[in-house]
């Protein structure tokens, strides 16, 4: 079996966060799945993302030892993958890092050979979903909209597509349906009994 990086990346509003969450509840503890935690510099919240958490100056001091496999900064904040998150990969597991698409050409350029999960949906629903939350004005949630919709994918990756346009369930089997098109992906050994078999629209597959 072949090692796989799968990094995920989505605009705000596509459910990257809830998609990934729903992945690892239909994997088996058995298979070899790694999903890598992040180290942000933020606090941890009970109903969020448990991630490590560390003040800013230290992440900065983490960065200059090279103390981070990726790392990047997102709406004022700072993320990093730790070299020991990646070490699945030498036991031949597949890692699911959550990623940014700013810092998809430096993951490309650190790990090329890395399959791009791209989570998106249509500008009608990332509209509706982000002024649902109420975070932001009008005009800002609209120029998010905007980068999403002319946001291109470099054409030389392996890239998996998903569109979470309708409920989230629909969304994951169709990222299972797409999965399982991988090198090495094994529905019937990995994915627990009630989802291995489960037929969806598959998603977008490219490859390079």
């Amino acid at each position: 079996m072949s090692p796989q990086l799968i990094y995920t990346m989505g605009p705000s509003g596509a459910g990257k966060d809830s998609l990934l969450a729903w992945l690892r509840q239909q994997l088996s503890a058995q298979a070899p799945v790694h999903f890598a935690r992040r180290t942000i510099d933020r606090p941890v919240h009970a109903d969020g993302e448990q991630h490590e958490s560390i003040p800013t100056a230290e992440f900065h001091a983490h960065a200059a030892r090279n103390a981070f496999a990726l790392h990047w900064s997102a709406n004022s904040l700072h993320y990093g993958i730790r070299h020991a998150e990646l070490e699945a990969l030498q036991r031949e597991h597949w890692v699911f890092v959550n990623g940014s698409r700013a810092y998809l050409p430096t993951a490309l350029e650190r790990f090329p050979n890395l399959t791009v999960l791209h989570i998106t949906a249509s500008t009608g629903v990332l509209r509706q979903r982000l002024l649902s939350r109420g975070r932001e004005s009008p005009e800002m949630v609209e120029a998010r909209v905007q980068r999403a919709a002319g946001f291109q994918i470099p054409g030389h990756c392996r890239c998996v597509e998903v569109h979470n346009d309708a409920s989230l369930d629909a969304a994951g089997h169709q990222l299972l349906g797409a999965l399982s098109h991988l090198d090495d992906w094994s529905a019937d050994a990995w994915e627990t009994p009630q989802i291995a078999g489960y037929w969806a629209p598959t998603a977008h597959t490219t490859r390079p």
